[in-house]
């Protein structure tokens, strides 16, 4: 055996193996029984719109007067307090440039979302204004990416929810967090193209956008971005795992539309995006 084929038959050993190792990386975990969370929208961050602002109590009783599920994000304030909120900074909804896990929540209690008069709600006032409507639970991973605290504070107070329930994060290790310590709730593994994130680890980049992340998650479902349907990554997970699929965030119905032919429920918004409400495409 001459040494170039020596050199071949190692080169495409190592190939197999990485070839394995991706392909057990990415793995779902087992398909289990979903059927009460298939063919359903859910509204994200509850209904809201340019008066009624997101994540607010107000968002929630009209998502459920309407019989809608919900979508919502869950993080810590600085004192422990699990509040309703989606970004890690306060500017974009109460107009303070700071993080939220550094306020206490009497300090957030103050702020108001938006213009109008609602302010930054509890979890358990959301899950009392919810009132055992479906839920999907996002843990946010702005105050640790393995900020365990938090996981056992949501499981919490959702153990004694009287409806319907899932989460979900972006992180693969909250998530692991309940595959661990809770296998029987429904865990689901947030993700997208994050090739436009150049703030983001490149390594990190990648293993996320191709669910690499699995590995540690094993989820029951797969919540992707809609948009990002053509990721090898999500494409090869789809094709040779059929997980459970939520799409996120088709926004009108011409998204809507879109989503529902590529998973088994949408996280929506109803109002369009400008360029559709403009007439573009």
């Amino acid at each position: 055996m001459t040494t170039y084929i020596k050199i071949v038959i190692v080169v495409l050993i190592i190939l197999a193996v990485l070839i394995a190792f991706y392909l057990y990386s990415i793995k779902p975990g087992k398909r289990r029984d979903t059927s009460y969370f298939e063919n359903k929208n859910y509204a994200h961050r509850g209904l809201h719109d340019k008066t009624v602002p997101e994540n607010s109590l107000e968002a929630f009783r009209l998502a459920a007067e309407q019989g809608y599920g919900v979508e919502l994000d869950v993080q810590m304030s600085k004192d422990g307090q699990l509040v309703v909120f989606h970004d890690g900074n306060l500017k974009r909804m109460c107009g303070v440039d700071g993080k939220l896990k550094n306020f206490t929540y009497e300090e957030l209690s103050q702020l108001r979302l938006k213009d109008s008069e609602e302010r930054i709600p509890l979890f358990s006032a959301v899950l009392e204004t919810l009132n055992g409507m479906d839920l999907i639970c996002e843990i946010k991973g702005d105050n640790g990416v393995r900020n365990y605290e938090l996981c056992e504070k949501v499981y919490s107070m959702l153990k004694d929810y009287k409806g319907k329930f899932v989460i979900e994060s972006f992180s693969p290790f909250l998530v692991m967090w309940f595959r661990k310590n809770h296998p029987e709730i429904i865990r689901g593994q947030l993700s997208c193209s994050f090739n436009d994130n150049e703030h983001m680890n490149p390594i990190l980049r990648f293993t996320m956008s191709h669910m690499m992340g699995n590995i540690f998650s094993r989820p029951d479902f797969v919540a992707y971005k809609h948009e990002d349907v053509k990721n090898p990554g999500f494409r090869l997970v789809k094709k040779l795992y059929k997980p459970f699929l939520v799409a996120w965030t088709a926004k009108g119905d011409k998204q809507q539309d879109h989503a529902s032919k590529h998973f088994d429920s949408v996280i929506f918004e109803k109002d369009p995006p400008e360029s559709e409400r403009d007439g573009e495409k």
